[in-house]
């Protein structure tokens, strides 16, 4: 039975814009609280802080949506590979590890943006 792609698509799809949608959602809720004066630390413009922490939640997001698909994709393709030659598995290790790193590269681009607004 062969199965369509459609329904994983719309299904991240899906994920993603519940994710923008939420991410949005906390921004413009705690922009304002955040707008206050607080002593030591310098004064930045909401708008600025809106979109930087709409950045930074979006780079951890997608990040981490993207890796998750590449790992789908190479462990589906590692497991198929261990089934025939099992003396790989160093190698496909190593595979599955690249497309995991992805999300931490994100992780890491959310963290400069985040420092980067004070």
């Amino acid at each position: 039975m062969r199965l369509t792609k459609t329904p994983y698509l719309l299904a991240l799809l899906g994920v993603t814009l519940t994710l923008l949608i939420v991410t949005v959602g906390i921004v413009v809720a705690t922009g304002s609280a955040w707008g206050a004066e607080t002593p030591g630390f310098t004064q930045v413009d909401p708008d600025v802080l809106r979109w930087g922490l709409m950045a930074g939640a979006l780079a951890a997001s997608v990040s981490a949506l993207a890796a998750g698909y590449a790992v789908a994709q190479v462990g589906t393709a590692a497991v198929g590979v261990l089934a025939e030659k099992p003396e790989l598995i160093g190698r496909v290790l190593i595979l599955v590890g690249l497309a995991e790193g992805i999300a931490i590269y994100g992780l890491i681009v959310a963290i400069l943006i985040f420092n980067r607004l004070g």
